[in-house]
């Protein structure tokens, strides 16, 4: 039993605590836009911090995998750190301008060659109308009814093709302007993020000195315990997300040569990389693999839309949960709800970070409530 001074102690302690949590609630939100605004600022000044963290969480899935092999498969002792790192790097760039390198020439080639089908297809319309009687044949009547300036429509196509031409360049340019300006952020972000993946075990004992030094033990402790759980689960996530995106593309590649559909390598490969890229990526997958498919067989491109739509329900529904679900120790239908709720409060990053918050929660409330399992059958014992 607490004494009456201490019990007053107490309850003043408490008092004055919750008292200052109401003031500074009430503060911030009288004060919110200057505190998102400060925020924002913090944000862009440490960009490149953020984003060097992003690219070596990302880009420790395959180093991680590569040095495991080093160590297992050669006796060099000296050196498996960087030569990981450098492979890494080559291999998810690789990945990524090999397709750009593979795809973007095929499908400007593509869209140049329906422009001019179409060009042609409106020249042949209007020698057709000319030259055909409108007496002798239904079709030259039928056409005669209809009265369509064949030439206008193709200046009109020329027009716009020839705007769209532009737009497409300004775009461009606009694009490489932006990238200029953000060359030096993205530059300094990767030194951060090969240096953070150099000597990560370093790092992470000075965090976790500086956490237990500062922090009261138990919350010092929950911490690091907590970003362990968020570090694993995201690793095995991207793992996961890269095995899922093989699979489609590869799923994609066999069924479109089964249904003798052109492109079946590229457009496999196309749908694999933006299978990584949420909501936008199956979107762009297939219309960039129609267009390119519909320049040697319309039909065929038809074709290739219905099965992609089978193929991603199914991948959506059945290997996308099982897959990444078995990764991350999450279940089916707990990967299901994560990216429903995921993407409709925060839209793509919802979709991408979704999955990895509810398995992490899930590990953490698993974990608690068995701890609080074992303490009530140790007070019933």
């Amino acid at each position: 039993m607490f004494d009456a001074p201490e019990k007053y102690r107490k309850l003043s302690h408490w008092i004055i605590g919750t008292f200052t949590c109401c003031i500074l609630i009430y503060l911030s939100f009288r004060h919110i836009s200057s505190i998102a605004g400060a925020i924002s600022w913090l944000v862009t000044l440490a960009k490149p911090l953020l984003f060097g963290i992003m690219f070596a969480l990302i880009l420790n899935v395959p180093m991680r995998f590569i040095e495991e092999l080093l160590q297992q498969k050669t006796t060099i002792k000296n050196g498996i750190r960087p030569l990981s790192i450098l492979l890494a790097l080559a291999l998810v760039l690789g990945i990524f301008i090999g397709i750009a390198v593979l795809v973007i020439p095929e499908l400007l080639d593509a869209v140049k060659l329906l422009i001019q089908i179409a060009v042609s297809g409106l020249d042949q319309m209007e020698q057709m109308e000319m030259t055909l009687s409108t007496t002798e044949s239904q079709l030259g009547q039928y056409l005669a009814q209809i009265n369509i300036d064949w030439s206008g429509l193709k200046i009109r196509l020329e027009e716009w093709a020839k705007s769209w031409s532009n737009i497409f360049v300004d775009i461009a340019v606009d694009a490489l302007k932006v990238m200029a300006g953000e060359v030096v952020t993205l530059f300094i972000s990767f030194v951060f993020a090969i240096n953070i993946l150099a000597s990560k075990e370093r790092l992470k004992y000075q965090v976790c000195k500086l956490i237990r030094v500062w922090l009261p033990n138990w919350l010092g402790e929950n911490l690091i315990h907590i970003s362990s759980v968020c570090n694993k689960t995201f690793r095995l996530f991207i793992a996961g997300q890269a095995t899922e995106a093989v699979i489609l593309g590869t799923l994609c590649m066999i069924g479109m040569a089964i249904l003798r559909i052109p492109y079946a390598p590229m457009v496999g490969a196309l749908i694999g990389v933006t299978a990584l890229i949420p909501v936008a990526g199956a979107y762009l997958g297939a219309i960039i693999g129609a267009i390119m498919i519909m320049t040697v067989n319309p039909f065929k491109a038809l074709v290739f839309l219905i099965f992609l739509i089978i193929l991603q329900q199914v991948e959506g529904n059945v290997i996308y949960p099982k897959v990444v679900g078995t990764k991350i120790n999450l279940p089916s239908i707990w990967v299901l709800a994560a990216v429903t709720i995921g993407g409709n409060l925060a839209g793509p990053v919802g979709l991408l970070l979704g999955v990895p918050a509810a398995s992490s929660a899930y590990a953490l409330l698993k974990e608690a409530t068995n701890s609080r399992q074992q303490k009530i059958s140790a007070k019933k014992n």
